[in-house]
């Protein structure tokens, strides 16, 4: 009974740390907020890893990480952008854009629930990811302006309830020896994060945001070769046939 609740005790773990990231956004703590975000962001991948390496996967926990998912890359991110970049905003856009976020990460979540995914992939942005790129993105506010900040957080929000197709690492597994391994790299994460917050999270930022346009490319690849193959196809057809 105890080996099947470990892996909610990571998820949590995720929960505990967006709670903390929500607080500290509201403290003015902003650096520390996005760094718990990325930390949460690790406990939300091991969660599920270790869940198949101890065969404790459930439907609970499934509602469970979803939830937790809900509070630390849907409510947190947002937050810390609005505290830090829109306080001098329109209103009615500022809280618009905030909004939209968590409300599509919420819709995001629910599809991912109940409609089955391509093998390999997610359809649309993972709200983790999506949550991570908006709490990094943060910290670039002195060189962004608010709207473009905006216009960022819109856009996230638009690829998490896309068809975009992004690959999914979760599938990777964890032995079940690794295990014990995992809370101490939660711990080293945490030290690192705390002794470097700025530095991690922006070094952290480069490949999120890589993740997060990848979809975007690889959906536009894609229709060019299915315009390629239909301009072929109609080519074809519209010639005369030999007699």
């Amino acid at each position: 009974m105890l080996t099947r609740f470990i892996p909610n005790l990571f998820t949590l773990g995720n929960l505990f740390l967006g709670m903390m990231a929500i607080l500290l956004a509201i403290d003015g703590n902003y650096s520390l907020a996005a760094i718990l975000v990325i930390i949460a962001m690790l406990l939300d991948g091991l969660d599920g890893r270790v869940a198949r390496a101890l065969n404790a996967q459930s439907e609970f926990g499934k509602e469970l990480d979803s939830l937790s998912d809900m509070v630390s890359f849907g409510a947190a991110p947002a937050l810390i952008i609005f505290m830090v970049s829109f306080q001098d905003a329109t209103p009615v856009l500022a809280w618009i854009a905030t909004a939209s976020f968590p409300i599509c990460g919420a819709i995001r979540l629910a599809r991912f629930n109940v409609r089955p995914g391509i093998p390999g992939y997610f359809t649309g942005l993972p709200i983790p990811a999506a949550g991570g790129v908006l709490a990094t993105l943060s910290l670039f506010n002195k060189d962004i302006g608010p709207v473009s900040m905006m216009i960022a957080t819109l856009l996230l929000s638009y690829l998490m309830v896309s068809s975009l197709k992004y690959p999914n690492f979760k599938k990777v597994g964890l032995p079940r020896k690794a295990i014990w391994i995992a809370p101490w790299v939660i711990v080293f994460a945490v030290v690192v994060a705390v002794m470097f917050p700025e530095q991690l999270s922006k070094l952290i930022f480069i490949p999120l945001v890589l993740y997060a346009l990848y979809g975007m490319k690889h959906n536009m690849r894609t229709a060019a070769s299915r315009n390629r193959a239909k301009k072929r196809k109609e080519e074809k057809s519209s010639r005369p046939s030999d007699r």
